[in-house]
Parts: structure tokens; sequence; C-alpha cells
């Protein structure tokens, strides 16, 4: 990732990265780190900024993002008040009317939803013939990390805005979130043969009033291991003591979202990324 430049306008300030995922094969720069003291200042930053990217020939632009969706990214676009969860995104008061203000539209949108554990399970676990699931023994943490960095350059490949980054970035994003983890919450799926099929990263939302285990992300590569690590974490997590789950920050079109309303879950939160086509 490049440089970002900053920009200011008044009491708005943010961070432009002209190296940005492309937005359907656009030449595509992010706007990311926003603080907007007011709408009307945030509208200004935001056109001053496109403006500028069409003015270099770029032709697009997309925000909130910090330069790629491994780094912050999408603004709460409706919610129903409660806190922040452990991880989640968070926007000012303006952010989402600035964007629009400034002729953003949402081009991928996210939510969170709430269940209680006891609705998320069957009488009987999930299961796969030859497919073990065991929880990380929290030892070696660098083998860990390095573990996630391989299985999710594979399984998120083919998402929208993907852009791949280093062993090493990926390693210097995560060792700040090691002190956080509890090794009970993270689940690893093995194959036959004992290869590495499928994670899960899970962790327990501290804040919350009610004991309350977070979902916040799984990947796999083999179908059908997604829903059995779900369905093992929310075993796992009412054998805890754990009450309710969040599935945290599900893409409106994915299937995890759709198993989540089947399990009775409610969104709480709704996100968006947010892009403006500059023209050619």
């Amino acid at each position: 990732m490049t440089t970002p430049t900053p920009m200011t306008h008044q009491d708005a300030t943010a961070m432009l990265y002209r190296d940005a995922p492309s937005w359907d094969g656009k030449r595509t720069a992010a706007i990311g780190a926003v603080a907007f003291g007011s709408p009307e200042a945030g509208v200004e930053l935001l056109s001053r900024a496109a403006a500028e990217l069409r003015s270099e020939g770029l032709q697009a632009l997309i925000g909130p993002m910090d330069g790629d969706t491994w780094h912050k990214y999408r603004l709460v676009s409706e919610s129903d008040g409660t806190p922040p969860f452990a991880l989640e995104p968070q926007s000012g008061p303006h952010d989402h009317a600035a964007f629009i203000a400034a002729g953003f539209t949402p081009i991928s949108s996210y939510v969170s939803s709430r269940a209680r554990l006891v609705d998320t399970i069957g009488e009987a676990p999930v299961s796969m013939a030859g497919v073990t699931v065991t929880a990380w023994d929290g030892q070696g943490a660098e083998l860990l990390i390095g573990k996630l960095f391989d299985m999710s350059g594979s399984a998120f490949a083919g998402n929208r805005f993907f852009k791949p980054i280093s062993r090493e970035a990926f390693l210097e994003l995560y060792r700040p979130l090691l002190p956080l983890l509890d090794p009970r919450h993270i689940l690893f799926a093995y194959g036959p043969a004992r290869q590495l099929v499928g994670f899960l990263f899970g962790m327990p939302d501290r804040g919350s009033a009610t004991p309350t285990a977070i979902l916040k992300t799984y990947a796999s590569g083999l179908r059908g291991v997604g829903h059995l690590l779900a369905d093992s974490y929310h075993r796992r997590a009412l054998e805890l003591g754990f009450t309710e789950v969040i599935h945290a920050l599900m893409h409106e079109d994915n299937v995890s979202r759709q198993r989540s309303e089947r399990h009775s879950a409610s969104v709480f939160r709704r996100y968006a990324l947010m892009g403006r086509d500059l023209g050619p």
C-alpha cells in the first residue's frame, strides 16, 4: 500500500489512497480515516477529493476505506443504538450524511445480527466425514497468524474488492490483536490428511451487559466446512456460559447471512461501503 495523502477542510480530515482495490474494473482511489466535524465540511472535503482524482485520470472513489479491506472500511448506515461490539467498525455522526450528499451511493452492504445461542443449534451436532474441528491450543501465536494468512488468501480471493497482502503486512495487522485472543474461541478444521480446510475466529464481547460471543469471521476451502465450524462454535460458546452470539459483519449476499436468519438472528446494525463514479 502506497503512502496516503492527508486532506483537510475546516474541521474535516481524511486520508486519500490512490492504489485502492478496483471497483468494477475502474481505476479506483479510496478515502479513509475520515473525521467530519460537520456534514457541510465533510461534503466539501469529499467533493474536493473527487475533483482532484478526476483531474489525475482516476475513474472512481470508494470509502470509507483505509486503503484496502484488510484495514478499516465501511460506515454504519443504520443502527438500533446499542453500543459497539469488540472490533466493530464505527462511524462519526456525520459520515453517512456527508457521503450521501457528496454523491456517493452504497456499493457493498453488510449487517451484524444477534441471536440467542440456544436458537442456533439443532438436536444433533453438524458433522462431516473425515473433517475434525479443534480449538487452538494457545501455543505458537506467530504460527497461528501464518495459518490464518494462508487460508485467508485463498478463501477470500474471490471476494469483491479483494487485494492481496504480504505475509509480513498481515502479521503486522494481527500482532496487536494477540492479547485479545482467547484460544477457546479460535477453531481449526482439518481434513483426512490433517490438512487445514477451514478456520473460525471468534471472541468474547467483554463490554456486553449479557454474556455474548462474537463470531467474527470464518473461511473454508471445502464446501460445508463453514457450516460445521459455525455450529461447533455455537455449541462451544454455550458450554462456556455465553447466552448470545453476534454474527458480525456479514455481506448481505453471503450464505452466512442466510444461515444467520434461519437461526432467528435479528439484524441490529447495517454498514455500507460507498462509491462515486468519477467518469471516464
